[in-house]
């Protein structure tokens, strides 16, 4: 099959764990060892989060005031790099030494217009409580949210329209290599004044939607959304909590879901199967390849099924 794996930031760096080189290092060789299995027997591409990431260099741009801040575009291109490098690196130790590993720079075109600049909901960065929220926004003129149990710096981030680079992607998918694309949900660009000229935005893209939409673009057989939870679960965190297994688009679509967190997986999940009548997974990374075997997470198809 021709596989989309959306690795979540959490996934990558997990919560409430320290923002270093080495924790980040130490988690991506566990996730390269679990997708180097999946890649000897799939076509595989491999997006990644970067909310964790982005929001900690945003945090040392601050730092260095002799400068204006750098923008989230260019910084989301920094962390495509940063991750994508070290995914890279480790995919290729763990596959036969004549499998290709690449990483893509990839740009998004979003809607200038878009409302999501005007209301942001994207959580980036460190978990906060909320006295240090609280100090933090009114120092860096940030706004924050609440992020489970804490707060976190939300900024825009506008609906995915157009992946640029999906061509570069099948080439490399036709050639048998293994491919780190759309890092970050991609790095978010306008036309400027409607014309044929981009220009970088001040955003971080949602990558689960633009995991969906490359996935669409790629004909891909099935997405998957790896988290770090098992499933998708109704009521979460209240007694009468309950993981769903194989469902149908229409019945995710009747609940409701947090914004910041499982709104725009279910989002990208539903909308990919309801465009393609492929079928989309949502799960823990660490169980990836019962998943796949239909045996973990929760499923999303057009026959769907009953709830676990």
């Amino acid at each position: 099959m021709k596989l989309v794996v959306a690795l979540g930031g959490n996934a990558l760096l997990r919560r409430g764990q320290s923002l270093s080189a080495q924790n980040l290092l130490e988690n991506i060789q566990s996730v390269a060892a679990q997708l180097a299995r999946v890649a000897l027997h799939h076509e595989l591409v491999v997006t990644h989060g970067n909310g964790p990431q982005i929001g900690l260099l945003a945090l040392q741009n601050s730092a260095y005031a002799a400068v204006a801040p750098y923008p989230l575009d260019v910084l989301g291109a920094q962390t495509e790099g940063m991750i994508g490098y070290l995914l890279e690196q480790e995919l290729a130790n763990h596959l036969p030494p004549g499998r290709s590993v690449v990483t893509l720079l990839t740009r998004v075109e979003v809607d200038p217009g878009d409302p999501a600049f005007s209301h942001p909901t994207k959580p980036i960065g460190p978990v906060y409580t909320s006295e240090e929220a609280e100090r933090v926004a009114q120092a860096m003129h940030w706004n924050t949210a609440p992020d489970g149990t804490g707060f976190r710096r939300v900024v825009a981030s506008p609906y995915p329209l157009r992946v640029l680079g999906a061509d570069p992607v099948r080439w490399l998918l036709q050639h048998e290599a293994v491919v780190i694309a759309a890092g970050g949900g991609g790095i978010p660009v306008v036309r400027a004044n409607g014309g044929r000229s981009l220009q970088g935005v001040d955003a971080v893209i949602d990558k689960d939607l633009t995991s969906a939409l490359l996935a669409q673009e790629l004909h891909a057989d099935c997405l998957v959304i790896a988290t770090d939870v098992d499933a998708v679960y109704l009521d979460w965190g209240m007694p009468s909590q309950r993981a769903l297994g194989k469902v149908r688009p229409q019945e995710l679509l009747a609940h409701s879901f947090p914004a910041g967190s499982m709104g725009p997986k279910v989002q990208a999940a539903t909308g990919f199967v309801s465009n393609t009548g492929k079928k989309a997974l949502i799960g823990s990374l660490a169980r990836i390849e019962e998943m796949l075997a239909g045996q973990a997470g929760t499923e999303v198809s057009p026959h769907g099924g009953t709830a676990a």
